[in-house]
């Protein structure tokens, strides 16, 4: 008998449907418009720093002034470069989306997804103000879902520890509180791996481009992630009531059932 396909190996509606967007809008740019087109789109959608000068906005009109000050929080990180910036996105978002939606559900990984990336965006603006360079890239998000999943996945009984069995229950184990997490080897150094690369290729352009890469985003995500957790993350579900009648008489099975 064919032994049924495991949970870890089923990427959640909600993650498939965000990498559907980031890839359907990708395509879009690069065989529906020309490179003028682009460039406006960017102009409209693209996190620019040099956006929130108040000269510039008095001389915009809406819709590339005052408009995209508020969406262009979240819009740029629907938007990526080549196919193998929005590739590298995915692939993380899979991996460490994937847990954090099944926890959080649907509506509240989504939500969790835009604050991410508006953290992101604001770390930026923050080290940037006046920067004429375009921001775009999920990248903010990503390390925002990795944050959040590295407070429960290390867990003992967690989504790492149960890694093939397919049990559901692993993505409920309580999460590490943050001082907790400060006196894991492994999570601190896996915290310091992150935000030395993250240092260290914040320094160079991304390979074929002459693009930089926003470190600052990166982080601001990762810690909004890292810190705003709790507020995401909902209560367990609760545990089906036993059935007395079914389990009567049968004690001793259980008891060598539980200890296995």
């Amino acid at each position: 008998m064919d032994s049924p396909r495991q949970r870890i190996f089923n990427v959640p509606r909600v993650v498939l449907a965000v990498l559907a967007a980031i890839g359907l809008i990708h395509a879009f740019i690069a065989y529906g418009l020309d490179d003028e087109q682009t460039r406006e789109m960017l102009i409209v959608l693209a996190f620019i720093p040099a956006r929130y000068n108040l000269g510039w906005l008095a001389t915009d009109p809406w819709w590339i002034g005052w408009g995209p000050t508020v969406w262009t929080f979240v819009t740029y990180a629907f938007i990526h470069i080549d196919f193998n910036h929005l590739f590298f996105n995915g692939i993380i978002l899979v991996a460490f989306g994937t847990p954090v939606a099944r926890r959080f559900g649907a509506t509240r990984f989504l939500i969790f997804f835009l604050v991410t990336a508006a953290a992101g965006a604001a770390a930026h603006l923050a080290v940037h103000f006046g920067d004429r360079a375009p921001v775009i890239g999920a990248s903010a998000s990503v390390s925002g879902a990795m944050a959040a999943a590295i407070r429960f996945i290390f867990q003992q009984g967690g989504p790492i520890s149960a890694l093939g069995s397919g049990d559901p229950h692993a993505y409920w184990v309580p999460a590490a509180p943050l001082r907790t997490m400060l006196r894991d080897r492994r999570l601190v150094a896996f915290l310091a791996v992150w935000f030395a690369t993250n240092l260290l290729f914040g320094q160079v352009s991304i390979l074929g481009t002459d693009q930089i890469i926003a470190w600052e985003a990166h982080i601001g995500g990762f810690l909004a992630g890292l810190i705003g957790f709790a507020l995401f993350d909902p209560p367990p579900p609760p545990l089906p009531p036993v059935d007395e009648e079914a389990i009567e008489g049968h004690e001793p099975e259980l008891a060598d059932e539980f200890r296995n």
